[in-house]
């Protein structure tokens, strides 16, 4: 695809971020095109959850974290696990993600995520309301559970934390109370937070489809390459292949999920990027009455309704992109959601490990390159992609166009670490 036209802009990835990025950009003026890796399996803004989550505010690295995580990380299925042939390769992330747990750092981390979350949150209703999504959309809510009056007391001081920003819960103190709004749980679990404002897309794919659709119709272009290395040239930036093709543009947007940081280091920007392997098992139309996402904080996993049927899955596998999955993740996942939710019927369904991209703080980077203002980067928002895209799309736009920001974007500095 050796090309010598100039484009205004090249976003350089194809998911939720680079698409949502590359609407905003249309809409500031400018013609764009899309470079979209080809993959053979469904990638992870396809295959998520489907949650926008504006009240995970809380960073990953809370502190305190690293007393619990040996006993995580010495169970190879628990919630969080690092393959034995990872571990060494994964260790300096590990420690950044440390010292990110620190109170210094973790506070500014808790300020800068529910920064974001709130622009993100009304970046999406405008973001709806130009792309006519509505019909996408559910707004059910979403129940979080906790085994027991310690586990549920345990999690106060998070909700405190969120009513301090702004997030409307009610707290449930019964199984009566939870079964009101979710029947058919098991009773073990005994509290829950309820927040009424969480919203889902009916179908992920059927999201980055629709966005994907409007960009084309509104003149965008997209393409299937693999870019592999940006060469900054006087007047413009020369973005190289796979297939040793390359093409030239005067702003380049990398929002290429778990691979960005391989084009940012080739730059002379190092960003400790890491890969978060998430597993789930989507299961077909009626296999369980769900009313509302569901949350099994102990458990490090969801339960949310794709299409009419049921998605099962999380957890967080530190595993690099090259590792084969692991499905028993999955098994382990969908076995424990049979336990909690006894009527579920655990047939005919399809499993699915997705790569999102890590940082050790929970932030992602959304800044101009180092090496080259005219490179932004959009990449590391974790298992947040889909929550935060439209809100990182204004910020980009705003960072690719020399202008101003809607919010403060220093938390997110490609230069941090």
């Amino acid at each position: 695809m050796t090309d010598t036209v100039v484009h205004d802009i090249i976003v350089i990835g194809g998911g939720v971020i680079g698409l949502g990025s590359a609407l905003a950009l249309q809409k500031a003026g400018y013609k764009v095109l899309v470079l979209d890796r080809p993959s053979e399996t469904r990638k992870a803004s396809e295959m998520n959850a489907g949650a926008f989550a504006f009240t995970d505010i809380v960073p990953l690295a809370t502190p305190g974290i690293m007393r619990r995580a040996p006993k995580w990380l010495l169970d190879p299925l628990g919630p969080l696990s690092i393959p034995p042939a990872y571990a060494l390769k994964v260790a300096p992330w590990m420690l950044r993600f440390w010292r990110a747990s620190w109170p210094d750092r973790y506070q500014a981390s808790l300020t800068a995520q529910a920064s974001l979350m709130q622009h993100s949150q009304a970046a999406l209703e405008r973001q709806v309301q130009d792309v006519g999504s509505a019909d996408l959309l559910q707004r059910e809510g979403q129940l979080q559970l906790y085994e027991g009056k310690r586990e549920y007391q345990a999690s106060l001081a998070s909700w405190d934390l969120r009513r301090e920003h702004g997030i409307r819960f009610d707290l449930l103190e019964s199984p009566e109370a939870i079964a009101d709004i979710q029947p058919g749980l098991d009773p073990r679990f005994t509290h829950a937070a309820y927040t009424p404002d969480w919203v889902n897309t009916v179908d992920p794919a059927r999201w980055l489809d629709h966005l994907a659709t409007t960009f084309e119709t509104r003149g965008g272009q997209r393409v299937a390459a693999e870019a592999v290395r940006l060469v900054p040239r006087e007047r413009d930036v020369e973005i190289v292949t796979a297939s040793e093709s390359s093409c030239l543009a005067r702003r380049v947007v990398v929002a290429a999920g778990a691979w960005s940081h391989h084009l940012a280091r080739g730059l002379g920007d190092r960003i400790p990027l890491e890969t978060e392997r998430g597993y789930n098992t989507t299961l077909p139309e009626g296999a369980f009455e769900l009313r509302t996402h569901l949350t099994f904080s102990g458990h490090g996993f969801v339960v949310t309704k794709i299409n009419g049927g049921v998605r099962v899955g999380g957890a967080v596998e530190l595993g690099g992109l090259k590792l084969p999955p692991d499905y028993r993740r999955a098994d382990i996942l969908l076995n424990k959601a049979k336990d909690f939710l006894p009527e579920l019927k655990t047939g005919g369904g399809t499993k699915w490990m997705g790569f999102r991209p890590s940082m050790p703080d929970s932030l992602p980077v959304i800044d101009r390159s180092p090496s080259d203002r005219r490179i932004v980067y959009a990449f590391g928002h974790g298992h947040l992609g889909l929550t935060q895209s439209a809100g990182t799309a204004e910020l980009v736009a705003g960072l690719a166009g020399e202008g101003t920001t809607p919010i403060d974007t220093s938390a997110f500095s490609a230069r941090r670490f």
